[in-house]
């Protein structure tokens, strides 16, 4: 079979749909209300869900489109490409699902995937701690097993949907740290949020993203029941770099989105704003800036659908690919938005221009799901064979 690069009729009616369904629904008035007042824009997120965009990939047996990967990647490329944070809110009520879907019981999907896909339930996933974030393993969050039931401590910080959960997949230690192999003993629980002891509180003053929702997460002698427990015991840790080789692949798509929204958001502005008299598209260094940047982004795009096609291909992802899709897609989506401000000038330093919540919405992906110096680490310890 040969290498297509090209989408199939089917993959184009998914992005012309997502594509309207954005352009429709992601007002810039409500963007910018989201964005300023720092809301969460429930309603939409509602309308999302009803519609499935958030469940695409979802099997169909729990109410989702049972699509791939790359179907994941569209949606996002083009809901981002219209709006970032109105995009991340609508796609993230999913967020950590994958965990469950590889390693939860059947009881566990039936019950709680099976409420997501049908747009009934919102969840999150809670692994960083204040002194765990690139370092992932060092969780200080405990949960000791008291009879039937887990008691859980502890707190978790920027955690996504937070406040707006109705259930969260905590990792959380369930034997004693062994400094010398800390990521070993880790667990994932499923934590109803109206829970005695739960307590989330929004972060606010975020830079970008406003429209997501991020809180800090505080646990205090939590109960679950045994079969919350998700997978074997101790073997969380691995559940979590499976998942953000997975995830990783799919915020290279946000970043590609992004840069290509500012991108054609700047090739509009530069025709129509002029200087000394003619439209800034007619000088040089610009035309030759924003050919510059389209390469890239084109470049960005196919290593994000190269590493999503060999995920669907071998039915796991490419730890190597998966980290060179997200570090190079990041950078290059922050490279676009710095240069396209600048083209906007004094104008793009206004919130009232979509490119100045493009500008401070792309800086995230080169942070979350692993920040940039780690998909590097990750890359040379392949490439030299160290571990």
């Amino acid at each position: 079979m040969g290498i297509s690069f090209s989408f199939s009729e089917e993959q184009e009616d998914i992005r012309r749909a997502a594509r309207e369904f954005a352009e429709k629904e992601f007002t810039w008035e409500l963007a910018l209300e989201c964005d300023r007042e720092e809301k969460y824009p429930m309603d939409l997120v509602k309308k999302c869900m009803k519609l499935g965009f958030h469940a695409i990939a979802i099997p169909e047996e729990y109410g989702g489109g049972g699509y791939t990967a790359i179907e994941q990647c569209i949606v996002m490329e083009e809901f981002s490409a219209v709006n970032p944070g109105l995009a991340l809110a609508c796609l993230t009520p999913t967020f950590g699902i994958d965990i469950l879907l590889r390693h939860g019981s059947e009881e566990q999907k039936e019950k709680y995937v099976a409420r997501v896909a049908k747009g009934d339930a919102i969840m999150g996933m809670a692994n960083t701690e204040p002194e765990a974030g690139s370092d992932a393993a060092n969780i200080k969050t405990r949960a000791v097993l008291d009879g039937d039931e887990w008691v859980l401590n502890g707190s978790k910080m920027f955690i996504t949907n937070g406040t707006v959960a109705d259930f969260i997949l905590v990792t959380a230690r369930t034997r004693e740290m062994d400094p010398k192999a800390k990521h070993r003993g880790i667990s994932y629980f499923i934590v109803e949020t109206d829970r005695e002891g739960f307590k989330a509180t929004k972060i606010k003053g975020k830079m970008g993203i406003r429209a997501s929702d991020t809180a800090e997460i505080s646990l205090k002698n939590v109960r679950v029941p045994k079969e919350n427990l998700v997978g074997e015991e101790g073997k969380g840790f691995y559940y979590m770099m499976e998942f953000f080789d997975i995830t990783r692949v799919w915020v290279g798509a946000q970043a590609v989105g992004i840069a290509r929204g500012a991108l054609e958001l700047t090739k509009n502005y530069v025709k129509q704003r002029k200087a000394f008299g003619v439209p800034l598209a007619m000088f040089q260094f610009i035309q030759f800036k924003l050919a510059e940047l389209a390469t890239k982004i084109e470049a960005a795009r196919s290593l994000v659908y190269r590493a999503a096609a060999v995920q669907v291909e071998k039915g796991k992802p490419d730890p190597v690919l998966s980290s060179m899709a997200k570090w190079y897609a990041g950078e290059v989506a922050v490279e676009t938005c710095d240069w396209c401000l600048q083209f906007h000038g004094g104008y793009g330093y206004i919130d009232e221009y979509p490119i100045n919540e493009f500008y401070r919405d792309a800086k995230i992906t080169e942070i979350y799901e692993g920040a940039k110096e780690i998909e590097k680490l990750i890359i040379a310890r392949n490439l030299l064979g160290v571990k």
